[in-house]
């Protein structure tokens, strides 16, 4: 019998990235290099808090800077495989509003496209259904949204602001 080597555990924060246009609520999609839809989102960094490590990976892939944290959403987990080597992800997604309609794909980290959407184009449009059941839970926490819960949003946590020597 032959030891099965352990999964490779990983740490992940990002964010489902909202504006307000008028009465909508868009959301903001990233599409990676294999043309899948889903959310903002990288490695919390050694030390750094998983809301904070949100909203730099949320900045950095997508571009926007005027970036409020409204609070966590969900936690999920899924394993993969890359590069022969088994990985199970933790991702910490939060609720982030932003008033920036434009944004700046990291082409560099494979984000190929930004795109803002209502909750129907985003519901459908995100390739995986784990990431839709966040979409949904994060679309209920919104006040005044469709079918949504009691509107528990705290008030907004800002992004620290970008420095020259780091770039974060």
């Amino acid at each position: 019998m032959s030891a099965r080597r352990a999964p490779r555990e990983e740490v992940s924060a990002g964010g489902i990235v909202f504006r307000r246009d008028g009465e909508r609520t868009l959301y903001l999609l990233i599409r990676d290099s294999y043309r899948n839809w889903g959310f903002p989102k990288g490695h919390v960094e050694p030390g750094e808090a998983p809301a904070t490590a949100a909203l730099r990976e949320v900045g950095e892939e997508t571009g926007l800077e005027a970036l409020a944290l409204r609070g966590p959403v969900d936690t999920i987990d899924w394993d993969f495989r890359f590069r022969g080597r088994r990985i199970h992800k933790v991702c910490h997604f939060f609720l982030i509003e932003t008033d920036d309609r434009r944004t700046a794909p990291l082409r560099a980290e494979g984000i190929t496209a930004c795109r803002w959407a209502s909750f129907e184009q985003a519901e459908a449009m995100v390739s995986y259904e784990n990431a839709r059941a966040v979409l949904r839970r994060a679309h209920a926490l919104l006040p005044g949204e469709r079918d949504a819960a009691p509107a528990r949003v705290p008030p907004a946590v800002s992004r620290p602001a970008r420095t020259a020597a780091t770039g974060h």
